[in-house]
């Protein structure tokens, strides 16, 4: 080929550009306590701001509680939520009852608003299998998933299965973070969900980090949003530390999903301000305080704190004895926890099938005989 033949297509362009419609995110009040969009500010009464405000509270009284039992060595397994509140009880507010609910293992505090209760969430940390009676009570929620991304796929077939059943006003929700967006069952839920045009709406917590992986390690995208093109899916970002931003575009969200218009994808702009999770990650070796810095200014309840306050809505006393009457909840939910039954192996088997097989029904059986003596 000749030199100085004409390009064709100018992909250098292409890559400069192609992740702009995905990167301006919605905000209302910025990290300054400042009201940047007052339109949008004033769909809210003074009465919707401080149930925000005390949504914001309760996650973080419940991850300093719950962090308290996991130092006291009463937990397993928990992925501290501390600087996400805006994100994820923003969404949390938007859901409806009739909604279903597959969270990832950072996403505890959106199962326990959408139905389960405290103590289910600390059976759940600690492996026992009375963690999801709240299915039995009817709560739609999947308990927490461990495997990255695979909630994104469990997500698009029970999206399917709401479109095929004709449920009206429905919609499959799920979580995940950024490095689960490299993950392929991000991909094959989003676009099999997609494809069908399925109501499923997909969350993702851009906190920074995946474990000690920056976001920026994680893929070359510019935006975590954009990934949503590829499969036909509409996204957008918001900025994740403001809880009526979030409010707003995940109520948006919602609302086009249950329409029938189809998936829809989020990308909520965060920061985990502390430890990957409780099993001694140490953020201090692979992040500097400068680097943080930045996201601790624009901590979200700072940001509401601020408003409220200016409004006469918000006291440093009212806010200090919430924090006293949700502590002390988790501290009875805790105790409720530890008073749960001792697992037996008779238990697992009983829960393995809904009718079990003969040979399981047999070994049911036999281990109630030996747990008996």
């Amino acid at each position: 080929m000749a030199a100085e033949d004409k390009q064709v297509v100018d992909f250098a362009k292409i890559k400069s550009t192609m992740s702009d419609p995905y990167k301006k995110p919605v905000q209302v009040i910025d990290e300054n306590g400042k009201i940047v969009n007052q339109e949008l500010f004033d769909r809210f009464s003074d009465d919707d701001l401080v149930t925000l405000m005390k949504k914001m509270v309760w996650e973080r009284a419940l991850h300093e509680q719950t962090m308290n039992f996991s130092r006291q060595g009463r937990l397993g397994f928990y992925a501290p939520t501390y600087g996400e509140e805006a994100s994820e009880m923003g969404i949390a507010q938007a859901m409806k009852k009739q909604d279903y609910l597959f969270p990832a293992y950072r996403d505890l505090p959106q199962l326990i608003q959408h139905g389960a209760t405290v103590k289910e969430g600390y059976l759940w940390s600690k492996g026992h299998y009375q963690c999801y009676d709240y299915v039995r009570e009817g709560v739609r929620a999947w308990i927490p998933q461990i495997i990255i991304g695979a909630q994104y796929v469990q997500a698009a077939g029970a999206a399917l299965g709401i479109k095929k059943n004709g449920e009206k006003d429905t919609v499959a929700y799920a979580f995940t973070g950024d490095g689960g967006t490299s993950q392929g069952d991000f991909y094959e839920g989003v676009n099999f969900a997609s494809s069908f045009q399925a109501p499923a709406v997909f969350f993702v917590q851009n906190n920074g980090w995946a474990i000690s992986v920056p976001r920026k390690t994680q893929t070359a995208a510019e935006t975590l949003a954009q990934k949503g093109v590829a499969s036909g899916v509409p996204a957008t970002q918001v900025d994740g530390m403001d809880i009526l931003a979030t409010y707003l575009v995940a109520k948006d969200a919602r609302d086009f999903v249950a329409a029938g218009n189809g998936p829809a994808l989020v990308e909520t702009l965060t920061y985990r301000f502390g430890a990957h999770s409780s099993a001694g990650d140490d953020p201090s070796r692979y992040r500097t305080k400068e680097q943080e810095k930045p996201w601790f200014d624009r901590d979200p309840l700072i940001r509401l704190r601020k408003v409220l306050t200016e409004k006469k809505l918000w006291d440093q006393d009212q806010e200090d004895k919430l924090v006293t009457q949700y502590k002390d909840e988790f501290k009875q939910a805790m105790k409720d926890a530890e008073a749960a039954p001792k697992q037996k192996i008779s238990d697992f088997l009983k829960n393995t099938f809904e009718v079990p097989t003969p040979d399981v029904a047999a070994d049911i059986k036999k281990f109630e005989a030996k747990e008996s003596k």
